[in-house]
């Protein structure tokens, strides 16, 4: 069996999900510079995609197209920063990242050692960087495949449709998600994807 298919099988079980699966997902991919994406996922926060990637690209021109170091993001000038179309709050937020991978000396490969729980605990340390922008990094980023974004609103929105919950009561409703969301362990990656998917196509 591939492992597409040990993860298939298993979400499979949830007779709800399984109508949603279609065909195998891609790779989840490993990158390099994860502090750097880390960055620029700050920088799109409520932004479309669309605006983002052209923050982004302005971003990466301010340092001659190239990923640039932390050192040389801190060296940047605030008013440089807000003039490529970032809040000034974002400004600060990038900045402390930088200053945050140089202070703890963060590389890769120190991340790529650490727990799921033990990034999270360790980068929302970081003003700025919350909860739901760390699972997006561990998923898409770091390629783990057992994390759910539970404040995601895409996926609220598509489980709420798919299993027909009632979000009036934030209690009741977080404990339902979490409770649906932990029978698909240990492949909870996979299956926000597969909402995600699906809540787009339709």
């Amino acid at each position: 069996m591939t492992h597409h298919d040990v993860y298939i099988a298993h979400l499979s079980k949830d007779k709800k999900l399984k109508n949603i699966i279609t065909s195998p997902l891609s790779e989840l991919a490993v990158t390099k510079n994860i502090a750097l994406k880390l960055i620029g996922s700050i920088m799109s926060q409520q932004l479309s995609v669309k605006v983002a990637d052209v923050i982004y690209n302005r971003f990466l021109q301010l340092y001659g197209g190239k990923e640039p170091r932390p050192q040389q993001i801190l060296d940047t000038p605030p008013e440089t920063l807000r003039s490529i179309g970032l809040s000034n709050a974002k400004v600060s937020y990038v900045q402390n990242v930088a200053r945050f991978v140089i202070a703890e000396k963060l590389t890769d490969a120190k991340l790529r050692k650490m727990e799921d729980a033990e990034v999270l605990a360790y980068l929302t340390q970081i003003k700025g960087v919350g909860r739901w922008t760390v699972e997006m990094l561990l998923m898409f980023y770091l390629g783990r495949e057992d994390i759910f974004a539970a404040d995601d609103l895409g996926l609220q929105t598509a489980m709420n449709k798919l299993y027909k919950l009632d979000p009036t009561d934030k209690k009741a409703y977080k404990e339902k998600l979490m409770a649906l969301s932990a029978r698909w362990a240990p492949y909870r990656t996979h299956a926000c994807r597969y909402l995600w998917i699906w809540k787009d196509g339709k």
